[in-house]
């Protein structure tokens, strides 16, 4: 029999990246936060790579911050190394790289939530949602105790069902043999959402102590200090390298000679995986004209001799896994200390969701994370940030949050998901954002603090700063767009040395730094400030500056979207009645009910024509009836 153990505003089950920013936006937003996980001891564990951030990726981790989560400031405290990617290209695919130190990350992010205050830790398995009217108001633990919520946030990664597949081996479990979750997986069937099967995957873990790195590339930090987090003041110094090698011929010999005890191809595996991080089986098999591939030895923590094989993901049997590591430069004579494997998941399909994350069938009830079908931390942390600021807001009463894709690569992955739906595990891209200019890392705090300090996540003192940089920014934009530049010797001799060609006439400050070979230390040279401007400002200066037309045509699409997105598409709107419409379009309308015109446009398998008829159906104002008419 249940017992009542507890009432709540919102409960959180799962502590990985999506559970606990959901529960710390969800606690610190004043709603009484309960988390409940399998294990207290595996809270924010990485069970694949120790990293946070890359391409896209990091610049979420940067939008997190400015939102008012926490992934930003946990991997700043506890990484083993930094490093800014892309640096040769422009500001828009530039990003941010961690290393991290495992173990460190998920004992400071635990520490983290004891800590606060409104939020409760509990160790549980959970197994059945309390369902009330068709609402969700609560969960039911394997122990019986019944926890009553407003709402509920889901954020379950890869334990729904969870299998280990490992050469002819496959048993049930969680990632790294933890507990799976089998009882929740069937009530959600039950309750009515349609589940799909994903599989992930993860390399070996070598001991660094039988490493040859004499046969491979030091890959080191920047010796610039860096941070993901706008509150960052004290960094890391002493950061630990990684390592480059790469196959061998040897190595897809073996692999090709071994493909049949594959579980991806003798049929074990049945869950789609991910294309952007393929098996090393995969990529042997798809990119058979490639004579080898990179493989990255990266230090799992400061206190640990494990270090883990980036690129050698894979499900082939132990003995197999064995003979190519030692076929790699670098690791003929390596001791392997953990084989990897794959892991088969059950999650919902996403296009089930608002995009607040709330489930469209069961009121009351959020997801977020690797159960909505995406793969990464940063992706998971993204959504579970939103999930718990949105649960947190239906339980309090107060407005919800929606970023739209112009907003924030968050935007981006939750409208990709919740319109289009995904049918692999779907991988943030810088290329998936339409406003990638406007969706920098340099830029995620004037994008989002605003709605970070309205929603209470940002507190006074830090909102008061922001304010502070955009008005110096602003200052410094407009002391350059007026001040002239003559062409005296100095301004010649600084030209020259950039490699431009030298000026006849003055010419305001603004004009000479938008020529590409110009940058803000050769203006500030020549037209000094009278203030002292900051290394962060003059970046700022400098982009908005530079690239001043790109970004006014990107914020021109984004005004005509915006329009799109103001024409709002009633809830209780009938497609069925609405003649003209293709068959496989009204299918997919329904499925997903779209909540505006500019999220219709996105859902494939709705054409323009299909557009153009919801357009004219809804301006004659002939508003679909209602079908419980």
């Amino acid at each position: 029999m249940g017992y009542h153990a507890g009432d709540y505003d919102v409960v959180v089950v799962g502590a990985g990246h999506a559970g606990v920013e959901a529960a710390l936006a969800s606690a610190r937003m004043g709603a009484k936060t309960l988390c409940l996980t399998i294990n207290l001891d595996m809270v924010a564990f990485m069970p694949c790579n120790p990293s946070v951030g890359g391409p896209a990726k990091g610049i979420v981790v940067r939008e997190i911050d400015a939102l008012g989560g926490e992934m930003a400031k946990n991997i700043d405290k506890t990484h083993i190394q930094m490093r800014m990617l892309n640096t040769g290209k422009g500001p828009a695919v530039r990003a941010l790289r961690a290393q991290a130190d495992k173990f460190t990350y998920q004992h400071e992010m635990k520490k983290t939530m004891e800590n606060e205050r409104n939020l409760t830790m509990l160790q549980g398995m959970v197994e059945r949602l309390i369902m009330e009217d068709g609402e969700c108001r609560g969960v039911i633990t394997q122990t019986g105790a019944e926890y009553r919520a407003k709402t509920v946030v889901l954020t379950t990664g890869t334990f729904l069902r969870g299998e280990i597949i490992l050469g002819e081996l496959k048993y049930s479990s969680g990632p790294n043999n933890q507990q799976p979750s089998i009882q929740l997986s069937e009530h959600l069937q039950e309750i009515g959402l349609d589940m799909v099967r994903f599989k992930t995957g993860t390399p070996p873990r070598v001991n660094s102590h039988s490493i040859d790195y004499s046969k491979t590339e030091i890959q080191p930090g920047d010796d610039v200090p860096r941070a993901f987090s706008y509150e960052t003041t004290k960094y890391i110094t002493d950061q630990l390298p990684c390592w480059l090698t790469y196959t061998s011929e040897e190595t897809h010999r073996i692999i090709d000679d071994n493909l049949h005890r594959s579980p991806m191809y003798s049929g074990m595996i049945k869950g789609t995986g991910p294309r952007y991080c393929p098996s090393i089986e995969d990529k042997v098999v798809r990119f058979n004209d490639k004579p080898r591939h990179q493989i990255f030895l990266e230090p799992e923590g400061r206190n640990t001799q494990e270090v883990y094989v980036q690129g050698l993901s894979t499900s082939l049997p132990e003995d197999v896994q064995r003979r190519i590591l030692s076929s790699i430069p670098g690791l003929e004579k390596v001791e392997m200390m953990r084989a990897g494997y794959a892991i088969e998941y059950d999650s919902i399909v996403p296009t089930q969701l608002w995009p607040t994350l709330e489930t469209k069938k069961v009121p009351g009830l959020f997801t977020a994370g690797q159960i909505n079908g995406t793969s990464g931390y940063e992706e998971a942390a993204g959504q579970g940030l939103m999930a718990g600021i949105n649960a947190a807001s239906k339980a309090l009463g107060k407005e919800e949050v929606i970023l739209s894709r112009s907003d924030a690569y968050i935007g981006v992955l939750i409208d990709d998901l919740v319109t289009k739906g995904t049918n692999e595990p779907y991988r943030l891209l810088t290329s998936r954002a339409e406003y990638r200019l406007l969706l920098r890392h340099d830029n995620a705090d004037l994008r989002l603090t605003e709605t970070g300090h309205k929603i209470g996540l940002i507190k006074e003192e830090r909102y008061q700063s922001f304010l502070l940089k955009k008005d110096e920014i602003e200052k410094e934009k407009k002391r350059l767009s007026t001040v002239i530049i003559k062409p005296n010797q100095q301004t010649q001799d600084v030209i020259r040395q950039a490699g431009g060609s030298e000026l006849k006439d003055g010419i305001r400050a603004a004009d000479l730094l938008k020529r590409p070979e110009m940058n803000y230390d050769h203006i500030h040279a020549l037209v000094p400030a009278d203030e002292i401007i900051s290394g962060e400002i003059a970046e700022q200066v400098e982009i908005q500056i530079k690239y001043e037309g790109y970004i006014e045509k990107s914020l021109q699409q984004v005004e005509k979207l915006k329009k799109m997105e103001n024409k709002k598409i009633p809830e209780n709107i009938d497609y069925d009645a609405i003649s003209g419409i293709a068959s496989e379009a009204r299918q997919k309308l329904k499925e997903v009910r779209p909540l505006s015109m500019a999220q219709a446009s996105r859902i494939s398998g709705v054409n323009p024509a299909d557009i153009s008829i919801l357009l004219v159906y809804l301006e004659q104002g002939k508003i679909a009836r209602v079908a419980n008419e």
